[in-house]
Order: structure tokens, then sequence, then C-alpha cells
């Protein structure tokens, strides 16, 4: 028997084409309490990239004291040759010294991961959101002297566990500052998963008025309480054309304990190919790929679509 597949309703309030932009691999596996091999990892990459994912984040050059999981980044490139490199294949990196191992490994695309509140600047990057602007300076300086494609990430944009509410010219505010730099493409973060539909509204609608496009805006929702796609669709409605998601719904956020994982790839690529939409993606192979990564981890994948594909009715 064939795979179920939605049926197809084209939606005229939605883009014809999204490009979903791969964080299993690095958001995905980063809070992984065992150590995921690295050639697994890059067994993880070349699966999703041949089930079409274009753009893929591969690892993070952080300091492996703060992030075990991700120490082999280095490794992982060089397993993956030239399939881990070029614009379609970031890396995230913290800061200078990142910067560093990272062009040492031959990328050419790297993201810097800001806060919208000052407690998880803090915690995250130990220091003050000004002093984290300071530092991504010459990060987003010489990557772009290098000819390095530049994604600046912003974390907490709809809530934060320690601070409550954010309010959203805050976030327009460091989102700006970003963008100032010199990155290519802002990515604002629903860190702990509390946005809903409204508030997506009312921060496009902000970062709009301040002048920053929405081409060049993605979006990176949460689904600790299940509005993860709801707030996609919205953002999409808004003219937002670029989705982050993680293959089979894994990862989270080590230094948000609230943090559950991200919007599942094959949740999004089943609710786009029913609205009639275009992502590059083919259903089947991706959703092998996450069973396949779920066996490695030893346990089921939280995607609804996963799971409902792989125990249909």
């Amino acid at each position: 028997m064939s795979m179920r597949t939605p049926q197809v309703e084209a939606d005229p309030t939605l883009p014809s084409e999204i490009t979903i932009y791969e964080v299993g691999a690095r958001d995905g596996l980063q809070n992984e309490k065992s150590v995921v091999p690295a050639q697994v990892k890059a067994e993880f990459i070349r699966r999703m990239a041949s089930a079409g994912l274009a753009t893929i984040e591969t690892t993070s050059f952080v300091n492996p004291q703060w992030v075990p999981q991700l120490a082999d980044a280095a490794e992982v490139l060089e397993l993956l040759g030239d399939e881990g490199r070029g614009p379609r294949r970031p890396v995230l990196v913290p800061n200078e010294r990142g910067l560093d191992r990272a062009l040492e490994a031959g990328v050419g695309a790297v993201a810097i991961f800001g806060s919208a509140t000052e407690t998880f600047a803090r915690k995250n990057l130990n220091r003050s959101v000004d002093e984290s602007i300071d530092m991504f300076r010459p990060v987003v300086e010489r990557s772009r002297e290098a000819g390095l494609w530049v994604r600046g990430y912003v974390s907490m944009c709809f809530g934060d566990p320690w601070e409550g509410p954010v309010p959203v010219q805050q976030v327009v505010d460091v989102a700006e500052r970003l963008m100032d730099l010199g990155c290519d493409q802002l990515s604002l973060g629903d860190t702990i998963g509390v946005a809903t539909s409204g508030h997506v509204a009312h921060l496009l609608d902000a970062l709009q008025e301040r002048g920053i496009g929405l081409d060049q805006t993605a979006v990176h929702f949460h689904d600790t309480y299940g509005q993860a796609l709801s707030n996609t669709l919205v953002a999409l409605r808004h003219g937002i054309t670029v989705v982050d998601s993680s293959a089979g719904g894994l990862g989270g956020c080590p230094y948000a304990e609230s943090a559950t994982g991200n919007l599942a790839t094959e949740d999004l690529v089943w609710a786009m190919e029913g609205a009639g939409i275009r992502t590059g993606v083919d259903l089947e192979s991706l959703l092998s790929t996450s069973s396949w990564m779920a066996q490695q981890l030893g346990r089921p994948s939280p995607s609804a679509v996963v799971r409902a594909l792989t125990n249909p009715l």
C-alpha cells in the first residue's frame, strides 16, 4: 500500500512555494543526553539532503564545554566534504573563536544567535544584549569579508521563562541591531513555544514598519503548546517564505528547560502539500530518514505526521 498523502486544495492566501531551513542536525541534536557519533550526524545530513532539504544547518562551533554534543563539529564537516560546504550549509558560531574554527573547516555560511531579553543573553551568552551585539560585530564583518552568507537568530521573541512577556518593540530593536551588523537573514525564535497567532502578526507588522523586509526574515517556532504550525501559517499569510523546522520534531534549547521540540519538518511538509505549496521535499524519503534517526536515538519521533504515517489506521 502506498503512503497516505494529503488531499490537495490550493490555498490562495499562502505563497506558492517556501524554503525550509532545516535545523535538525544542530538545534535538533544539541540537547541529546547521549552523544550521537559524528558518522551518524553526517549520515543524517546526507539523508535529509537526498530527501530534498536544500538548506541544512549542520552543526555549531561552540565551546565543547557548553554543548558537548557538538564538540565534533569539524569532524562532521570533514566527513561531509563538499556536501557540508557552501551557502546552503550554515553553521552556528557564537564568537570570533568559533568563526576561526568554522573558516578553517571551509564553511560557506554562518549563523549568530542573539537574544531579545537580557536574562537569556546572560544565561546563554554570559553577556548583556549590548555586549553580545559587540561580540557579534567582528564575527559578521569578518564573515562578510570572507564572502560568507550570514544569518542572525533572535531568541525569546515571544516570551521568556524568566522575564515573562517580551515587548514587541524590544524584539524589533534587537532584530534591527543584528540586521544593521550586515546579516543577510533574520530568524525569529519562539524559544519556549508561547507565541500565538495575533502576537506573530503584530511582531511581523512591527518589523516591516522598522524597515526589515519579510523577504529577509524567517520564523522558528517551537511546539511546546502545540502552536508551531498555526503560527507558521499566520507568518506565511503575512509574506514570510522561509520556515525553520526540524526533521522528526527533534530539539529544544539547552538553556531554556521549558523549551520542547521544534516544529517537525514532516508536519510542515504535510500541511504545505495539502495547500498546494512547493517545498522541494519528498515526504516519504524524509519520513524514512526521521524514522531511522529515531532508531539511532532509541525513542519514537515526536512528529505527529511521522507517528501517523508509520502507524497507519
